[in-house]
């Protein structure tokens, strides 16, 4: 479904990414972890067509992506949550929904899809006259996810879901991720620095570090990987 070969992306001088190589199936929960500074929010910002790459390609079933703009890419079905859940403060829950799906003109569909993130977040549903800001952290990382999802994506790219939320919340959060890759057939593509509770829900994973893949395996195999363990599970 997509595949990075040998991706450089800089920033100025600074080079963050250097020769980022992948593959993501259709179908698939993939991860990619490692330390902060390592590249996985730059590697899904190449992705997005927010960072540009200087080299390498990146194809999305087969077409190029790497020199598109981010509108079309998410045209073409690839959507990210950013780090930090960046929603519209001012907006309400309604209004931010409302925005996700601004590229979309069936209102049919547009309306089943709102109410099934309503399903999802039931919270928000209660909420969806409420601005945005003035919602709790893990509420407004379910904004940011459902956001996403009412632009009806095919890949779904999660960037540090997790940060900065209470256990309980975590723990939802990603039994939704896994609720969407089922009932809706969406790959997801989730940077994590919860290793462990990415790679419970992953199919496979990738680590990264200084800019480089450093190991790919099954998700389960990265598990009981003794270097993984040590470096990101605290084992």
């Amino acid at each position: 479904m997509l595949e990075l070969k040998s991706i450089h992306t800089f920033y100025g001088n600074i080079q963050a990414l250097k020769g980022i190589s992948l593959k993501i199936h259709e179908g698939e929960i993939i991860t990619l972890i490692g330390a902060n500074g390592a590249g996985k929010s730059t590697t899904l910002m190449s992705i997005s067509g927010i960072a540009k790459p200087r080299t390498g390609e990146i194809l999305f079933h087969d077409q190029p992506i790497h020199d598109k703009s981010p509108d079309e890419i998410v045209n073409m079905g690839i959507c990210q949550v950013p780090e930090g859940r960046h929603i519209f403060p001012q907006l309400t829950v309604q209004e931010n929904l409302d925005m996700g799906a601004f590229l979309r003109s069936d209102k049919a569909g547009i309306k089943s899809d709102m109410d099934y993130v309503y399903s999802l977040f039931p919270i928000l549903a209660t909420r969806r006259n409420q601005p945005g800001g003035t919602l709790s952290g893990g509420e407004q990382q379910m904004l940011a996810m459902s956001r996403a999802l009412m632009a009806r994506p095919k890949l779904l790219l999660l960037d540090e879901p997790s940060m900065g939320l209470a256990p309980l919340i975590i723990k939802q959060i990603f039994e939704i991720i896994k609720k969407i890759n089922k009932e809706q057939n969406t790959t997801i593509f989730l940077v994590e620095q919860n290793a462990n509770q990415a790679l419970q829900i992953a199919n496979r994973g990738y680590v990264i570090e200084n800019g480089k893949v450093s190991m790919h395996d099954s998700a389960e195999k990265l598990l009981t990987n003794p270097n993984v363990q040590k470096a990101y599970l605290g084992i």
